[in-house]
């Protein structure tokens, strides 16, 4: 059941990622999460931008499909991959994955690419924002030590600039919260053409955790549909 007062949300956010819906949480807006598993894989001679845009556009379209009958329903769906030499870091495997990508980030800057998609039945629109990373030189001790903390796991690239492997980072250009897995700048904007109005919280709300979060609905049969979208 949905707390009282609550609207039905026309907003959904295609993730169960604790990253994305505290950052989608700190525009004001009360929304619902959906559940999804949607491969991750990477196509032969595919950019990483092409790939990245790709992931963003077909997780908002998964989300879809379970709130078509939800009249005027609107899924966000996101996804942010690090990049060094062409190559797209995904999340680790294991502890021994984790520590091999922080070897290769270690006194380099990669890119971090960062796409939004959002869909409705009628419409769609992406923003991608790209930023660039310099960590500085690494230990064997430092990367040993980070990987204990078990931070580096489900998190793209093996770190998370919101945690303790700030302390690595020399120089950032771009956008924190889209290294953090959702550029806000971009978001709100895009948001804000589908008729969502960001609303920041006001000084002594309740924090985005506690209150911007419904509980999800109960699960929505839909058939498969073609066609939804176009390039």
């Amino acid at each position: 059941m949905r707390p009282a007062g609550y609207p039905s949300p026309m907003l959904h956010l295609a993730s169960q990622s604790p990253r994305r819906r505290e950052l989608l949480g700190r525009l004001g807006l009360v929304f619902e999460l959906l559940d999804l598993d949607v491969p991750e894989r990477r196509e032969a001679g595919e950019a990483p931008m092409d790939y990245v845009r790709r992931v963003a556009r077909e997780k908002a379209g998964a989300g879809l499909l379970q709130v078509v009958a939800v009249p005027g329903a609107i899924v966000l769906g996101a996804d942010t991959e690090v990049v060094l030499d062409d190559e797209v870091f995904g999340k680790p495997r294991d502890d021994r994955d984790a520590a091999a990508m922080l070897r290769r980030l270690s006194g380099r800057t990669h890119e971090v690419i960062s796409a939004v998609s959002l869909v409705s039945a009628s419409r769609e629109a992406q923003a991608v924002s790209t930023s660039e990373v310099t960590f500085a030189t690494l230990s064997d001790d430092d990367i040993a030590a980070y990987v204990a903390t078990g931070e580096a796991m489900g998190k793209a690239g093996a770190y998370g600039i919101q945690g303790r492997a700030q302390t690595f980072i020399a120089h950032l250009s771009g956008s924190y919260s889209g290294v953090m897995g959702l550029p806000l700048f971009e978001t709100a904007a895009l948001l804000t053409t589908f008729g969502i109005a960001p609303s920041p919280p006001r000084a002594g709300a309740p924090s985005p955790a506690e209150s911007a979060v419904l509980p999800a609905s109960q699960p929505r049969t839909t058939s498969p549909t073609e066609g939804l979208f176009h390039d």
